[in-house]
């Protein structure tokens, strides 16, 4: 199971992240901001009070918005491997979502499809 470990926000819509696996880096989620609940990030002071939920294991926000941490997981490894996230099928310009937040509640942001 994939868990997020460490989280910090490092500038603009940007995180620094560390999973359970090893893996780590920063993780630009400017692309990711659609649909109700992730709307409110677009507001950089608001996006900069990302936390690592102690349960959830993942980054959350005050207004509820979360990602699953799979989902994370994977944005970090497609942007480690070019032009990866462009050939995901049955997603707008290769956007990439899971359909779920991380208490397993659907999140369905407008304009995607999940996986």
């Amino acid at each position: 199971m994939i868990r997020v470990l460490e989280c910090r926000y490092v500038t603009g819509y940007t995180v620094w992240l560390r999973f359970n696996d090893g893996v780590e880096g920063e993780l630009n989620l400017e692309g990711e901001l659609e649909g109700e609940v992730f709307d409110a990030l677009r507001d950089l002071q608001v996006f900069r009070s990302v936390s690592l939920h102690p349960e959830l294991h993942t980054i959350v926000w005050p207004n509820g918005a979360d990602f699953a941490p799979e989902f994370l997981h994977d944005c970090m490894q497609d942007a480690a491997q070019p032009g990866v996230a462009a050939e995901r099928p049955g997603l707008p310009s290769g956007g990439k979502s899971s359909g779920k937040n991380a208490a397993g509640g659907s999140v369905q942001p407008l304009g995607r499809a999940a996986r």
